[in-house]
């Protein structure tokens, strides 16, 4: 794989302003007007959040994750898609490199709702 470049950097407070928690995805349900799309229902402690993925066409089975934590962004705005509202963002590894993603996870299970950074 070669690499793509660094970005252009950001200062410590543009990073500060990325709110990431882990969450568990209890549930990965189809999004019928997509096919790329998958609804991830994610639980993080004090809420839950719908989460739209486009995780349909990367995995052979992408219910594989259900049960899993991983790292989502969740200070972003409310995103319409194919009908469906997105609560947030999950924060998966190689898709951008034209890699088979995966996600982004705790070494070992933590709370719901901690923050990465």
């Amino acid at each position: 794989m070669k690499q793509a470049p660094i970005k252009e950097l950001i200062t410590f407070d543009d990073f500060e302003k990325l709110d990431i928690r882990v969450g568990t995805i209890t549930a990965v349900s189809e999004v019928e007007k997509s096919k790329k799309l998958m609804k991830l229902t994610v639980d993080f402690g004090e809420h839950v959040r719908s989460i739209l993925a486009g995780i349909k066409q990367e995995r052979e089975n992408p219910y594989e994750i259900e049960g899993k934590q991983a790292l989502f962004v969740v200070n972003l705005p409310e995103q319409k898609m194919a009908g469906e509202v997105s609560q947030g963002m999950l924060f998966d590894i190689g898709y951008a490199d034209k890699l088979t993603p995966c996600l982004a996870m705790p070494e070992m299970t933590v709370p719901n709702g901690s923050r990465a950074g």
